[in-house]
């Protein structure tokens, strides 16, 4: 297992150096394990953590539902309703902020449009 320092997991994942320490901080990645100068050495299960985190991040989960996901995950398969419920509306919320950037995308393409015949009409 190859451990990477902080410096590099930041440019991998594109995350800065801070929110690493503050997810490692907040319990949202385990504990990173530190080489005799203290420097921390991510490695392969730190590692995909961070990318999930972000993935869940980019998807538009809040911290403290993040926080009890993997504090429940951490609890082990008992708690494996609770995950997949937390899943389903977080699931759901995304589903719904889509739909309504889709009206937005549909929004501007109409005003966009409109511009174009403006414009090939030679009214602008």
């Amino acid at each position: 297992m190859i451990a990477v320092t902080i410096a590099q997991v930041s440019e991998k994942y594109h995350i800065t150096a801070d929110t690493l320490r503050y997810y490692e901080k907040i319990g949202l990645i385990p504990p990173v394990n530190r080489n005799k100068n203290g420097v921390r050495d991510y490695t392969e299960e730190n590692c995909r953590w961070v990318e999930f985190i972000k993935c869940m991040r980019c998807a538009g989960l809040q911290i403290e539902a993040l926080v009890t996901y993997v504090k429940l995950f951490r609890e082990g398969d008992a708690t494996a309703q609770e995950r997949l419920q937390i899943l389903l509306e977080q699931r759901q919320r995304l589903t719904e902020r889509m739909q309504e950037m889709q009206q937005a995308l549909e929004h501007l393409d109409d005003k966009i449009e409109r511009y174009d015949v403006l414009q090939k009409a030679g009214c602008m």
